[in-house]
């Protein structure tokens, strides 16, 4: 089994987290949204990893087991199949060892099982279902490879972040770039905010009023 070497740069993944994917979204240029519904199984967690990815065969969790072999702290499971389907490729003791290998954070384009254990843990979880119905252990997958989830393209060391809006996806490339550009945006939000606290309207800051006039 190999493993594909993952830059983790500590720093910049505790505040992308913090910044949220709303801002951190919009900031990218409104790229990499992971465009599908997500429960949130932990409630109020929000992180950002780089990905570690596996493709699963159909309602099969075999290639999850390899990737949770090959997570190095700080990594978010990124699990996918062909047809994400309400089937379990994660449960109490997948997360277990997933969480004993330092994994930040799973996100699981199917469904997870075992929710009162996994929310115990703490683990954070993201899914599309939560379902009982197992997976087989029947074809190997792969791992360390570009998935596709919600029309977004995640490879592997790309930074995925959650957080209650959902999930978004940086291109390793562009972690830099992002995160300047998410700070500016905080930044302009919250000079904006105190002007609304003081009475004033998007309506005329954005020159909506004096448009609709012209």
């Amino acid at each position: 089994m190999t493993s594909t070497n993952i830059d983790r740069p500590t720093a910049a993944m505790t505040e992308l987290a913090e910044l949220g994917v709303a801002t951190v979204y919009e900031a990218s240029g409104r790229q990499g949204l992971i465009d599908v519904p997500l429960i949130r199984l932990v409630p109020g967690a929000r992180v950002a990893g780089p990905a570690r990815t596996a493709e699963c065969g159909q309602d099969d969790n075999r290639a999850v087991h390899e990737a949770i072999a090959a997570v190095e702290p700080g990594d978010i499971l990124v699990l996918t199949m062909p047809h994400p389907r309400p089937v379990a490729l994660v449960g109490d003791l997948l997360a277990t060892q997933a969480a004993g290998q330092g994994a930040a954070g799973i996100l699981v384009d199917g469904a997870v099982r075992d929710r009162e254990e996994l929310v115990a843990m703490g683990l954070p979880v993201w899914s599309r279902h939560v379902r009982a119905r197992g997976a087989t252990k029947e074809h190997r997958g792969a791992v360390d490879v570009p998935v596709t989830v919600g029309g977004t393209a995640i490879h592997p060391g790309d930074v995925v972040v959650l957080d209650a809006d959902g999930a978004v996806c940086v291109p390793r490339a562009r972690i830099d770039q992002v995160l300047e550009a998410s700070r500016a945006r905080l930044e302009r939000e919250a000079e904006l905010r105190v002007r609304f606290e003081a009475g004033e309207l998007s309506y005329d800051i954005y020159g909506m009023r004096a448009a609709d006039r012209a």
